[in-house]
């Protein structure tokens, strides 16, 4: 495995989010944290356990096990940068009508009001888990995606543009379970739509079928 990466968990001022509290946001830094430090805590076994570059799997049942919860701990901790990678104070609730983000929308659903009733429609969804706003490396078009176990629903190759958080730590302080659609309309309020830009590919892709609906392919 060579030498460990050691991951070190990233500071975010988001301090004065409208809708989203600072105690929920100090909650949620400290659960980040521990995605982080298990992270490094289970490479580190990992590491352990193939240095000599032999496994058994009879003998060592632990190495599966390690190696599955790996997934879980590291798609958390950068699913939660993500999340909180996107999110400034002042957000201006929607991008700006030449943004590139709004024209990508556009071409892969045909509007962006179309991009967002899907994208809010996915928050929306029953049960925990995350929104996430891919584009699709082939061709440049957007799909949202509905993500559960941060490592289970994620689309392979795909690149995250837009993260939210819906598991109900994200805004259980804030607001009661039945009222996640007021936490997703303060969400868009904070969007750092600067950002989230940074995060589209740059390079045009094939637009044919720009104006159905992006689906993953």
């Amino acid at each position: 495995m060579g030498d460990n990466v050691i991951y070190q968990a990233k500071q975010f001022n988001l301090s004065g989010l409208n809708g989203i509290s600072d105690k929920t946001l100090d909650m949620h830094f400290k659960l980040y944290e521990g995605y982080v430090t298990q992270t490094n805590l289970l490479a580190e076994k990992i590491a352990e356990i193939i240095k000599d570059g032999h496994i058994d799997q009879e003998e060592t049942p632990a190495y599966s096990e390690l190696t599955r919860r790996l997934g879980f701990e590291y798609n958390g901790m950068v699913l939660h940068e993500d999340y909180f990678g996107n999110m400034k104070r002042g957000g201006a609730g929607d991008p700006e009508r030449n943004s590139a983000f709004l024209k990508a929308a556009e071409q892969s659903f045909g509007s962006y009001a179309v991009w967002k009733t899907d994208f809010v429609g996915v928050g929306k969804m029953r049960g925990v888990g995350w929104a996430i706003c891919n584009q699709n490396p082939a061709n440049d078009r957007l799909s949202n995606h509905w993500i559960s176990m941060h490592e289970i629903g994620n689309i392979a190759g795909f690149n995250p543009v837009l993260v939210m958080d819906v598991w109900e730590h994200a805004y259980l302080l804030d607001y009661k379970p039945a009222e996640r659609p007021k936490y997703i309309e303060a969400f868009f309020s904070n969007i750092d739509w600067t950002s989230v830009e940074q995060r589209l590919r740059k390079e045009t892709g094939d637009r044919s079928k720009a104006a159905q609906p992006s689906v993953p392919r």
